[in-house]
């Protein structure tokens, strides 16, 4: 609250997190809420599953339709935007936003750096929150294909059965 009683301001007015949100988890969560705390009005940008299979190299395990509902129904989020071109650029030519939030793993890597040079060049800062370690949908995935692998071979998954013993 400022000295006159009115909300305090924000740094920016509109604020875009672009995001797979594949097995949406706590990092996801915490990118938001951060996000929300910085801008008077959230935007997040849900990557389609073509755009995601072409930056990462797989498709989304969640379906898109179902990763949109989840990330519209936070709290911290104003509206969802689904992002349909590699190009953040173009993305905001669409949004208009005023700030664009990344996980810090960004920070001083070859796309980091272009995406600054990029957003420089009409105005838009880009602001890095802290990169939540220990979650991760890739770890999320791994753990999950690790869960599928077919037993060693010549080991069964299968209870013992009186034929079997």
């Amino acid at each position: 609250m400022s000295d006159h009683g009115a909300p305090a301001r924000k740094p920016y007015r509109v604020g875009y997190a672009p995001g797979a949100y594949d097995l949406f988890h706590i990092g996801h969560l915490n990118i938001l809420r951060h996000a929300r705390s910085q801008c008077d009005y959230l935007v997040a940008g849900v990557v389609s599953d073509e755009m995601a299979e072409l930056a990462k190299g797989r498709r989304p395990m969640i379906p898109l339709v179902e990763r949109l509902e989840i990330v519209r129904s936070v709290k911290y989020v104003d509206a969802a935007f689904v992002e349909t071109v590699p190009d953040k650029v173009e993305t905001w030519k669409q949004v208009r936003f005023d700030v664009i939030f990344k996980g810090d793993d960004w920070r001083g890597t070859p796309k980091g750096d272009k995406l600054e040079a990029d957003f420089a060049a009409v105005g838009v800062d880009v602001v890095y929150f802290p990169y939540t370690v220990h979650t991760s949908s890739t770890q999320l995935r791994r753990a999950l294909d690790a869960l599928a692998e077919p037993a060693l071979p010549g080991l069964s998954a299968e209870p013992l059965t009186a034929e079997r013993r």
